[in-house]
């Protein structure tokens, strides 16, 4: 019982105990229980070999899991296939949480199948499944999520908005109103169909592998991509794809956009991505269409699909363009008009 009864009290006890220190400021959204002053040095300056390991410690230890916890906690959400919901396995949290840490230490844990349900797609008729993964899975993706975050928002693009840390829709918004006020009139409204149902696992890993080595946490985030899915009738595992409603979705989403965010700026195109939503913006409709080119030469080789209908480009003067449930009317003087 005293084993079990420390877990809450490391935990809180690191807490108290972390320095504020420039770094720390830095880097102030990371999970301070994993991620040491030392460690963010090395985020910084670079590790060995280019490639992170021995990670594997750091996503069982019982204060990132109950850091995870609370963060499960704080989100609510709905029980997965157990039926198990927030409130339940807050009962005996601690013993759960040891045996999980030990699980996972040991390599016994196995995800459990991701529950599937559908639900309207705002702005239109369709429907779009929901991933709801068990409470126990979606805390070890919130501490799996923890580690390998602050890694790969490293090198990810300022041209990317969604789901990253200290950056949001408003940002995104920001972005389109300000190139709109310089001149940018044409834009590239593009739509991937059902990308996150669509992403390749295969390339998807190995995007991942380029920055992390520890073989136990790539199988753990390959057990996750594999999960099974119950519809409430049959069971099966997609081919393609990261589940909607899993914690690590979004961050793997953005993995693998994130050499096209780099192809398109290297290009010196203004663009600005929100998850699977992105714009183009152009100052010409020639520079439009080649932009459109390319943004077709790229899907193509990751194997995603552009929606041919809602992909279009438009001409700001003449065209409404919505963006993120924001929509930009026709105004030859954009600046004149406050967005937030």
């Amino acid at each position: 019982m005293k084993e079990q009864c420390s877990i809450v009290s490391k935990a809180t006890k690191q807490e108290q105990e972390v320095e504020i220190t420039p770094i720390r400021l830095r880097w102030e959204w990371t999970e301070s229980s994993v991620w040491s002053d030392k460690m963010l040095t090395a985020l910084e300056r670079g590790v060995k070999g280019g490639k992170w390991f021995s990670l594997i410690d750091k996503v069982y230890s019982p204060a990132n899991l109950l850091n995870a916890w609370k963060n499960v906690k704080r989100n609510r959400g709905g029980a997965g296939v157990d039926n198990m919901n927030i409130k339940q396995y807050n009962k005996h949290l601690e013993q759960r949480l040891l045996r999980l840490s030990v699980k996972l230490a040991k390599q016994e844990y196995v995800p459990n199948a991701i529950k599937r349900v559908m639900i309207d797609k705002p702005g239109s008729k369709e429907k779009r499944p929901l991933g709801i993964p068990t409470v126990e899975d979606r805390i070890v993706q919130t501490a799996i999520r923890n580690v390998i975050e602050p890694i790969f928002e490293l090198i990810f693009s300022n041209t990317s908005y969604g789901f990253r840390p200290k950056r949001g829709c408003k940002d995104a918004l920001k972005i389109l109103y300000t190139n709109l006020t310089k001149g940018y009139q044409f834009v590239v409204d593009a739509d991937l169909k059902g990308y996150f149902d669509t992403i390749p696992k295969s390339k998807l890993m190995d995007l991942v592998k380029e920055e992390i080595s520890d073989g136990r946490v790539l199988e753990l985030i390959e057990q996750f991509l594999n999960q099974s899915i119950f519809d409430g009738l049959n069971t099966w595992i997609p081919e393609k794809g990261t589940p909607q409603g899993a914690v690590l979705s979004p961050l793997l989403a953005n993995i693998y956009l994130n050499k096209f965010d780099w192809i398109m700026s290297n290009k010196n195109y203004k663009m600005v991505r929100y998850a699977d939503d992105f714009i183009i913006m152009c100052k010409t409709r020639e520079e439009s269409e080649k932009a459109l080119v390319s943004v077709k030469e790229w899907t193509d080789k990751a194997e995603l699909i552009l929606h041919p209908i809602k992909t279009k480009i438009l001409d700001s003067m003449q065209d409404e363009i919505d963006f993120l449930g924001y929509r930009f009317v026709k105004s030859k003087n954009y600046e004149k008009t406050k967005l937030f």
